[in-house]
């Protein structure tokens, strides 16, 4: 009877503890879908957040274009002596447009181009002496006149950039002592180069070439610090006014020599 006994027991405890294994399973199964689902909830509940957005790269400005038309003074650090417009010398008896500036300067002094270009004329006239002519960009050219001598390598066909040295100051042609004659033109019709020298313009349009080509009609009496050589007085012709301030000014009239 006690082995009969013994063998029931055991297989009755190996029921109740398989049986035992299966809800203490399935009570784990539920408690894990329990807090699975608490947590699903809870992320359901959070608010959204937006993505955070991307950074916006700056983008980096873009520097503006050079300016098509630049131009220097031929004698930088000297000073216009004769502006353009009406004079009249004391050997003219009428004034004539002075179609440049006078830039007075010692015999010598370096003359460089005022802008880019290439050399077109070069030569010795009456008037003007020893001179160079540059062509421009927008059918403006440059003269540069009373010169002493051109730089090595300034001929016709040379390409001078803007502050390259071209001649040197001179006394040579009609002049009143030692200077440089400058003119700027469009074509052939002179303008004033007080409205180019140091100035740079974006386009062609904005080229000053209207308000550069009026001239004043008051006509400047020019004095001079030497006499040209080929121009003498006329005999008796001297006329002398006394002035207020004590000075004396005089009228000559003179003929060709």
């Amino acid at each position: 009877m006690t082995p009969k006994s013994l063998a029931l027991q055991s297989t009755s405890l190996r029921v109740a503890f398989i049986t035992a294994l299966g809800v203490a399973a399935m009570a784990g199964a539920l408690n894990g879908a329990l807090m699975l689902g608490q947590w699903v909830a809870q992320m359901e509940m959070r608010p959204t957040l937006a993505p955070a957005p991307a950074p916006v790269e700056k983008a980096e400005a873009t520097p503006p274009p050079p300016p098509a038309f630049r131009f220097d003074a031929p004698l930088p650090g000297r000073v216009i002596n004769s502006p353009f417009g009406l004079r009249q010398l004391p050997w003219e008896e009428n004034g004539r447009l002075h179609e440049g500036v006078d830039i007075a300067a010692p015999s010598g002094a370096a003359v460089k181009a005022a802008a880019d270009g290439v050399v077109i004329r070069t030569g010795i006239s009456s008037s003007y002496g020893r001179f160079v002519e540059i062509v421009h960009k927008g059918g403006l050219t440059s003269l540069y006149a009373h010169l002493s001598a051109q730089a090595k390598g300034v001929r016709r066909g040379a390409y001078l950039h803007r502050g390259d040295v071209l001649a040197y100051v001179g006394n040579t042609g009609h002049s009143t002592g030692s200077h440089l004659h400058f003119e700027i033109r469009q074509g052939k019709k002179p303008l004033n180069p007080s409205f180019f020298l140091g100035q740079s313009f974006a386009k062609a349009d904005d080229l000053p070439l209207k308000a550069a080509a009026k001239v004043s009609r008051k006509v400047r009496r020019a004095t001079v610090s030497t006499w040209p050589q080929g121009v003498g007085a006329k005999p008796g012709a001297i006329k002398v006014a006394h002035l207020r301030n004590g000075r004396v000014r005089a009228r000559i009239a003179v003929q060709a020599g």
